[in-house]
């Protein structure tokens, strides 16, 4: 049964983290503005930058809304929300785009790209969640709860894999242990898995990977290997990083970044944008920000009970 108990009413206003929300804000404010550079001289690039002005929008609001409901409600709604990301998922494989950028995991609708895997990675840990509570409170049926965690679990990651999406699917992966590092799992099973996962490196690569995802990691450890080719986005970068120096070169100054001379600057390889146009100061701030929020995130799961010194 999928039953969640509701949790204790609080007052909003004192339980609400304004130094995160307001530093989620002005990093979001600096990522649009960056944006706009990085779009300045492309074709469309106004349009993307209002789509990102608009997201970050809509994104605040909803924050504001969720922020006043009672955690356990999405608990609640986990369940149906699960279903219509795995159905989503299945429909990928049938009518997916994206082949031409080495997997099939968009889907059109009405004029409107997303991938539904996005979606699935929230639905994923909100299902998954409930079942490693039940474990980790000692409910009856452990056993069944183990094994409900590793199908809720498994079925999303397998939809994705089966698109091909090899890198979304290792997000998927990672997020299943970051949950059970917070579960507060074992050093010896989390070993253990690490051991398997090394020990079957061997038959992913002679076995799984064909030889354009090999050539993928190959320049990625060397993208000198095909600086013409795979290796370009990876230099082009590193020379537009380089450029920007210390105090970089200025906002919608950057020669590389102004010249489309760094392939996929505005989602991909934006960083090279912060790089040459803000420098090594303007990086290290923006750094430092996510690591500020990162570190306030987990600050927040301590005072809520969960056991975080692990991490």
């Amino acid at each position: 049964m999928y039953f969640i108990e509701k949790a204790k009413n609080s007052n909003i206003l004192q339980k609400f983290d304004y130094l995160l929300f307001f530093a989620v804000t002005f990093l979001s404010i600096i990522g649009a503005f960056v944006l706009k550079s990085a779009v300045a001289t492309m074709p469309g690039g106004r349009r993307m930058f209002l789509v990102q002005v608009g997201s970050i929008v809509v994104g605040t609001v909803l924050a504001l809304i969720i922020s006043l409901l009672d955690y356990k409600d999405f608990k609640v709604l986990g369940i149906p929300f699960y279903i219509f990301t795995v159905v989503l998922l299945v429909l990928v494989l049938f009518i997916g785009t994206g082949e031409k950028l080495g997997s099939r995991s968009w889907l059109n609708i009405m004029g409107f790209s997303f991938q539904p895997s996005e979606l699935a990675k929230i639905s994923m840990v909100l299902v998954s969640s409930v079942f490693l509570e039940r474990i980790y409170d000692g409910q009856k049926n452990r056993t069944a709860n183990i094994i409900k965690f590793v199908i809720y679990s498994g079925i999303p990651i397998a939809l994705v894999l089966a698109q091909k999406d090899f890198g979304t699917t290792l997000v998927f992966v990672f997020a299943v242990f970051v949950m059970l590092f917070v579960f507060g799992i074992s050093y010896k099973y989390i070993l253990m898995l690490m051991g398997a996962g090394v020990a079957a490196l061997p038959v992913m690569w002679f076995f799984v990977l064909n030889e354009t995802r090999k050539d993928r990691i190959r320049v990625f450890l060397n993208p000198e290997l095909d600086p013409l080719g795979a290796g370009w986005n990876v230099i082009r970068s590193k020379i537009a990083i380089g450029s920007g120096k210390i105090f970089g070169k200025g906002l919608f100054k950057g020669i590389q970044t102004q010249n489309s001379l760094v392939p996929v600057k505005e989602s991909d390889f934006i960083f090279s944008v912060v790089g040459e146009e803000l420098g090594f100061v303007g990086a290290i701030i923006i750094l430092a920000l996510v690591f500020f929020i990162l570190m306030r995130c987990l600050y927040i799961l301590k005072m809520q009970g969960i056991d975080t010194e692990l991490l």
